[in-house]
C-alpha cells in the first residue's frame, strides 16, 4: 500500500511541477492516461454549440415536472429533429400570443 500511495504522490508532485511523470512503475502509468485524459479540450456538442449562439444575456427558465413529462419532450425533440430548447421555444410563443403578450422574437 505504501507503494502505492508514494507512487501516486509521485504523480501529484510531478503534474504540480508541469514535469512528466516518471515511467518506471505501472501505478503511474495507469495515472498518466488518466491525466492526459482529463487535459483533453471537450468536444462541442449541439448543446453546447446553442448555448455559444445564445451568447450572453440570456437567463435560465426552469420547472418540476415529472419524469414522463420530460420524456414525452424529448421524444417530441427527436421525431421532429430539433431541440428541446426549440420545442420550449414554441411553446412559450404560444402561450404569450394566447395572453396577448409579445413573441420571443419581438422581445429581443
Amino acid at each position: 500500500m505504501s507503494t502505492k500511495t508514494n507512487s501516486l504522490q509521485a504523480v501529484l508532485e510531478a503534474a504540480n511541477k508541469n514535469k512528466e511523470p516518471a515511467q518506471d512503475s505501472a501505478p503511474e502509468a495507469e495515472a498518466k492516461p488518466q491525466a492526459k485524459k482529463a487535459l483533453k479540450k471537450p468536444t462541442k456538442t449541439k448543446s453546447s454549440e446553442s448555448s455559444a449562439k445564445r451568447g450572453e444575456g440570456t437567463t435560465l427558465i426552469a420547472g418540476h415536472f415529472p419524469k414522463s413529462v420530460s420524456k414525452q419532450l424529448k421524444l417530441l425533440a427527436v421525431e421532429e429533429d430539433t431541440t428541446n430548447q426549440e420545442l420550449l421555444s414554441q411553446a412559450l410563443d404560444l402561450l404569450f400570443v394566447k395572453k396577448g403578450k409579445k413573441r420571443i422574437g419581438d422581445l429581443t
